[in-house]
């Protein structure tokens, strides 16, 4: 797992609408990347909008929102048409990012045992370095949580 302080891997990832975007670009911007286990469904839509309803502020404090899944592009662009959704979302197909930050993890569902992603959400400052990670993310209010983490780098 990612900790604070660390050095964010950094990755180049296909995106939504057919192009890349690379972490260490982003640079020295900040960047929230929020890992979600699967667009279009109820907990991960409602994260996707909440970001999306604040993708202003966090524009406005010099950061850029990423979601990052294993869905494909095509899956991410069908996910942002239906929901109108603005924010970026990577497409990490192959799990190296996830691995790289530590949320493909064995999860467990009534009493199956399976992989998958974590609910998780790391800050990256401007310096490309961790300035906090939510674990096991409660989707309920934490854009707003996160946003205002953001606001006090």
């Amino acid at each position: 797992m990612i900790r604070t302080g660390e050095t964010a891997p950094d990755f180049t990832l296909p995106r939504d609408g057919g192009s890349s975007i690379t972490l260490s670009a982003l640079r020295p911007g900040k960047v929230v990347l929020y890992f979600y286990p699967k667009d279009d469904t109820p907990g991960c839509t409602l994260e996707a909008q909440d970001f999306n309803a604040r993708l202003a502020d966090f524009t406005a404090a010099g950061t850029t929102v990423i979601g990052v899944s294993k869905d494909s592009v095509k899956s991410h662009d069908k996910f942002c048409r239906k929901h109108g959704l603005s924010i970026v979302l990577a497409s990490d197909e192959g799990g190296q990012t996830c691995e790289d930050y530590g949320v493909w993890l064995e999860k467990s569902m009534y009493g199956k045992t399976y992989m998958g992603v974590e609910r998780t959400t790391v800050l990256i400052d401007g310096a490309g370095k961790v300035a906090q990670v939510w674990n096991k993310v409660s989707v309920k209010g934490h854009a707003d949580e996160v946003l205002s983490a953001v606001r006090s780098l």
